[in-house]
């Protein structure tokens, strides 16, 4: 091991990592507002140990001082989706993006590990602007649907038991646990568009109680105590039937109420 200050080395990877975790964060709000629907579930991140950065690099034969050209994945982002097609159009708005430059790809879903690995990986060279200066550091954006996820986790976690040199019983198994993720993932694209409709529709009567819930406490707020007190006495009729459109009724009688009781203050 050399002897650099391991805590400066990876400053610019950990800075990489919280704006790339929010750039996304922030993607995903903008396109559920924009379309209701989202290709992002969910994004986590993390900067690789220092003990995997040296492990990694004996196994790759990268010379020390070329760590931050040999080692692609110091800085990590995982992109969790319901759908594969969801991959693909999330590769595709990134590869778009002018605030990060895309390397290269290695798609493990056309073309799995032979240990039944599947992910989507995107090699990116990302910007930061550091105390001594703009950096650019590279890191490893990961796509997978949850399924392909729950895989992969368990597949490191026996890695790293068996020091990677996993039982023949246990490839055997994990290989036929990846086949069934990958079953799993055909056949909920085969009615993506019922669980999108699905989706909407909880997001929907989300929305619609929340904003009658705000509409009939600014109606105390008026003193429009009988009225808010009938609207309700009416959601709690409705609630029960789960009727998106008499909600939404409601939820305008609601507006006009308010907006009555604004004029006359």
């Amino acid at each position: 091991m050399d002897g650099r200050d391991w805590k400066k080395f990876l400053i610019p990877y950990e800075q990489a990592v919280e704006e790339l975790k929010v750039k996304f964060k922030t993607l995903r709000s903008e396109l559920k507002t924009r379309e209701q629907y989202s290709p992002i579930e969910f994004v986590t991140g993390r900067v690789k140990r220092i003990s995997s950065i040296l492990e990694k690099a004996k196994r790759l034969s990268v010379p020390m001082e070329q760590l931050e050209t040999g080692i692609e994945d110091i800085a990590g982002i995982r992109i969790m989706c319901q759908f594969v097609e969801d991959i693909e159009r999330l590769a595709e708005i990134i590869r778009a993006r002018e605030d990060m430059t895309v390397l290269y790809v290695k798609d493990y879903i056309n073309n799995k590990k032979p240990s039944g690995y599947r992910s989507y990986h995107i090699i990116v060279e990302f910007p930061v602007q550091t105390a001594l200066g703009m950096k650019r550091v590279l890191a490893e954006i990961q796509l997978r649907t949850l399924a392909m996820n729950f895989w992969a986790t368990i597949e490191h976690s026996l890695n790293y038991k068996y020091r990677q040199s996993l039982p023949e019983e246990v490839v055997n198994r994990l290989s036929k646990a990846a086949e069934a993720a990958y079953l799993l993932d055909q056949e909920m694209s085969s009615i993506r568009h019922e669980i999108m409709e699905a989706q909407e529709l909880f997001e929907d009567m989300s929305n619609i109680v929340n904003k009658l819930m705000d509409g009939i406490q600014q109606l105390y707020f008026y003193h429009r105590v009988r009225e808010a007190a009938h609207f309700q006495l009416r959601f709690n009729e409705l609630w029960d039937s789960n009727d998106v459109w008499l909600l939404k009724e409601l939820s305008n009688q609601v507006d006009e109420a308010i907006s009555r009781a604004k004029k006359s203050t």
